[in-house]
């Protein structure tokens, strides 16, 4: 993990100078220092509220940025432009929050501070933080765990409505003089609907983010690596499927983006497209490619798949949160069948060194890739059972997840031993009702 001093000097500059400019234009506009004081108080929240993100580079830049569009969009409304301040589309921001960082706390924290600065901004307009803070934090609700992209549109649509009901609510006006009441706040959420869905790619893009919508883009089976895996590695893309299974079943059991290990499973071993018939599942029953290779050349092809993922998956331009899963679904794990073979072998036993049969890591940082990690290992160790019972599945399962804890590969991500209990749990459930044993049916005698 990078540690918050590892920010680059350019986003802390770009920081600074989006803070002075809010004062600047605060102090010029003559805006109550009550706002001012909001302002600040929320920057500090902020840098507080944020450690905990997964984009650490980048999540307070995006954040502020958002947070000072919010009051630029507020203020021009109010400075350079007749239109009725409730037509602010203010929605847009608790609801790009929403989807770029699954984090509601800070979306509900976006709609109150902004909701109140655009009442203080136009001469204290109780009514309109109202309207806008009913607008904001339904929107939150609307677009939680969206995944198409009309969701956000629908979204929209009520947003609208609950604004306008709000208005009829707080202005209980009847006939055309409703109506005409009704329209701007109906119409500011149709405009959020629309900027948010525009917009939504661009802060993907700017500030590396996976959101729900793009990784359903990702699954898609068409897309250039999953269709080679499917005609140059057909062992390993059954492998993935498998592994994006029980991480999905395993991420909702204990909280974590069921979504995101799905994808990112498909994606962790694209790497082994540079030497496919290197690797078992994509092997014959009886030659193997590493018959004929010291064990620590075959060591090093085998964790190269690693780079070569990497590799891949930035000239495919795939999002570092699915990278992360290419880098780091082994972490430092041991090769093991090679070490075993290395040490056995009396000409190089003396000089075997255990951290060359070891991947470079990272270990896991995250729980989604962490779960990636353990379904990797267990799916491709209980497909090598000869008799696949629930009993050695289980056996397996276990003694797999608790060497991985022994050996430190979960020490940098945020699951605890009653997750690893859940884990066990699912792992064992879906592994023993595919691989169960099949009866063999009696041979129809032909006659």
């Amino acid at each position: 993990m990078k540690k918050q001093s590892d920010v680059p000097v350019k986003n802390i500059i770009f920081l600074i100078l989006g803070i002075l400019a809010v004062f600047a234009y605060s102090f010029i506009a003559q805006i109550p220092m009550i706002a001012v004081l909001l302002i600040f108080v929320f920057i500090a929240i902020l840098k507080i509220s944020c450690l905990n993100q997964m984009e650490k580079k980048y999540c307070r830049c995006c954040l502020v940025l958002l947070f000072l569009l919010g009051i630029f969009l507020i203020l021009a409304l109010r400075d350079y432009t007749s239109l009725s301040p409730y037509l602010i589309p203010l929605s847009v921001f608790p609801m790009l929050i929403v989807l770029l960082y699954r984090d509601l706390e800070l979306a509900v924290f976006f709609s109150v501070v902004l909701s109140i600065l655009a009442g203080l901004f136009n001469g204290g307009d109780i009514y309109l933080t109202i309207v806008l803070l009913m607008g904001s934090v339904s929107s939150i609700m609307f677009v939680w765990q969206a995944r198409r992209r009309s969701k956000i549109i629908t979204a929209g649509f009520c947003v609208g409505l609950i604004q306008a009901l709000a208005m009829l609510t707080l202005f209980p006006f009847f006939g055309r003089q409703a109506l005409q009441l009704c329209f701007l706040p109906f119409l500011n959420g149709l405009i959020a609907s629309f900027f948010v869905a525009s917009i939504l790619p661009v802060f993907e893009y700017l500030f590396n983010v996976s959101t729900n919508i793009s990784l359903l883009e990702l699954a898609d089976f068409n897309h250039p690596l999953l269709k080679r895996l499917v005609l140059e590695a057909p062992g390993t893309y059954h492998h993935s499927l498998m592994v994006g299974n029980l991480a999905e079943m395993a991420s909702e059991a204990v909280g974590a983006n069921a979504l995101l290990a799905r994808v990112g499973a498909y994606y962790h071993d694209v790497g082994k497209l540079v030497k496919p018939e290197y690797f078992s599942e994509n092997q014959g029953k009886f030659s193997s490619k590493h018959d004929d290779l010291s064990a620590s050349m075959s060591t090093l092809v085998i964790m190269d798949h690693v780079k070569s993922g990497e590799e891949l998956a930035k000239k495919f331009h795939l999002n570092n949160a699915i990278i992360d899963f290419i880098t780091q679904h082994h972490g430092t794990s041991l090769v093991y069948y090679f070490y075993r073979r290395a040490l056995e072998s009396p000409e190089i036993a003396e000089g075997v060194k255990e951290e060359v049969f070891r991947y470079p890591g990272p270990k896991p940082q995250t729980k989604e890739t962490a779960i990636v990690l353990l379904a990797d290992s267990v799916e491709a160790a209980c497909r090598t059972l000869e008799e696949a019972t629930a009993e050695r599945i289980s056996d397996v399962v276990r003694k797999i997840m608790n060497n991985k804890f022994i050996d430190g590969q979960l020490d940098m991500c945020d699951l605890t031993l009653k997750d690893l209990e859940k884990i066990s749990s699912v792992f064992i459930h879906i592994l023993g009702a595919f691989y169960h044993s099949r009866i063999e049916y009696p041979e129809q005698n032909k006659g």
